[in-house]
């Protein structure tokens, strides 16, 4: 297979391609990193040391279109896993415009490239070729504390401009398979953690403060839900949905690990406390602070997976515990990952907005 994934050297893209190239035979003949170098990609390359001949990096922004179509006339590539965006709620709010050209234009340049290229194969290439999306249970919007999860039928309600524009991009990706019947998947992905994540998220944000004693900021009450799943299994999931799901499918990739983020930070709170425990004593709770609730902050995101799990045969491997326990530990010992971060990847104002 010859894949292109775009955004790979952001969080979940870095581990999916981290997780292709670390297996000693899979059936990948090349795969093509196209990646922006937006501040929130990670300094560290997914490939190497020593390099693999398999992988190439090229920086470029999907909406250079021609830059796209070089890429697909150069390597006849037989899939597109497409994580490119912009994903920060806060900054959609402040600045919209970069969310509605980079989620919604640079995904119809990419579809547009992608059914040219696919239009022009023959035979096997052109019904084997697939076009993953991925995309976010913010899509659906605010659920109600006692509702079932939201399911892959549920209505789209997007209630931030990120939201917002990520739904747009599944209707596109929808109308491609729709109206000219490019072969499409479309997974929803929820909260994410694990190695390597950018510091304005919510976990690494919070240890990082706490490891440096400042203040641990939670947006209101703290009572906001949010399902969370381990970077991992979002990534086994979506290499089951591009090697074996049928082509316009949309699926939920639910962790069935819901927490509030009061809760959330508690327990990240108790893991430092056992793993790197302060001088003083004091408990990391004790730098809890709680500001003002930001515009238009759903309440509530859980994703029901039983499609996957029925259709696909996927679950997620890492319990919240145990998950928690090893991210956690990663952060401790990768210290100048996180230095490099926010020294030169990262406005450390922003450290101190909450999450």
């Amino acid at each position: 297979m010859k894949l292109l994934v775009t955004g790979g050297c952001g969080f979940i893209g870095g581990h999916f391609i981290r997780r292709l190239l670390s297996d000693p035979a899979p059936p990948l003949q090349q795969l093509v990193n196209l990646d922006a170098l937006t501040y929130a990609a990670d300094p560290a390359p997914p490939a190497g040391p020593p390099p693999d001949p398999r992988y190439q990096f090229v920086q470029g922004n999907v909406l250079d279109r021609p830059l796209l179509d070089r890429l697909f006339a150069e390597h006849a590539f037989d899939a597109v896993v497409h994580f490119a965006a912009e994903t920060h709620v806060d900054r959609s709010i402040d600045a919209p415009t970069v969310f509605i050209q980079t989620n919604i234009l640079g995904t119809h340049q990419l579809l547009e490239a992608a059914r040219a290229h696919w239009a022009r194969q023959a035979g096997q290439h052109h019904a084997a070729f697939r076009f993953l999306h991925v995309s976010t249970d913010e899509v659906y919007g605010s659920l109600d504390p006692t509702a079932a999860p939201f399911t892959e039928n549920s209505p789209l309600a997007a209630n931030s401009p990120y939201a917002a524009s990520k739904a747009a991009s599944d209707l596109l990706v929808r109308a491609a398979f729709q109206t000219h019947g490019l072969p499409v998947l479309t997974a929803r992905c929820p909260n994410n953690y694990g190695p390597r994540q950018f510091p304005e998220k919510l976990i690494p944000l919070i240890l990082l403060n706490a490891l440096e004693d400042k203040p641990l900021p939670l947006y209101g009450d703290g009572r906001q839900i949010r399902d969370w799943l381990h970077v991992a299994d979002n990534v086994e999931a979506l290499l089951t949905i591009l090697a074996r799901a049928t082509p316009g499918s949309v699926y939920n990739l639910g962790g069935q690990s819901e927490r509030t983020n009061l809760d959330l930070v508690q327990a990240l709170c108790a893991e430092l406390d056992r793993q790197a425990p302060r001088a003083d004593g004091r408990p990391f709770a004790d730098q809890i602070t709680h500001v003002a609730d930001r515009p238009g902050h759903d309440r509530r995101y859980a994703l029901a997976s039983a499609r996957l799990r029925e259709d696909l045969g996927w679950s997620p491997r890492h319990t919240f515990e145990t998950g928690l326990t090893g991210t956690v530990a990663w952060y401790l010992a990768n210290r100048p990952w996180c230095d490099a971060i926010t020294t030169h990847r990262y406005a450390r104002e922003r450290l101190g907005r909450g999450p």
